[in-house]
C-alpha cells in the first residue's frame, strides 16, 4: 500500500530511513515536499499537500530522530 499525505507518521519513518543525517527542522517546506514525493513508498497526489500537512510530517520526523 502506498503512503498518502495523511500518513504523516509513516512518511516520517520513511524519511528518517532514507535521509538519516538530515535535520528535518532545517528543511524548507518546498524541499520537504520534494523529498516526500520522491519516496518510493509515496503514492499521494503531489498537489494535495499544504503547509499544515508538511508541518505534521516535519514534526513527526523530528520526534522520530530524538
Amino acid at each position: 500500500m502506498k503512503l498518502n499525505w495523511k500518513d504523516h507518521e509513516e512518511i516520517a519513518w520513511a524519511l528518517a530511513d532514507a535521509f538519516p543525517d538530515q535535520d528535518p527542522l532545517r528543511l524548507s517546506f518546498p524541499k520537504l515536499h520534494k523529498m516526500v514525493c520522491e519516496l518510493a513508498e509515496f503514492g499521494g497526489d503531489p498537489n494535495a499537500s499544504n503547509e499544515k500537512v508538511l508541518e505534521n510530517i516535519q514534526m513527526a520526523w523530528y520526534e522520530e530522530k530524538k
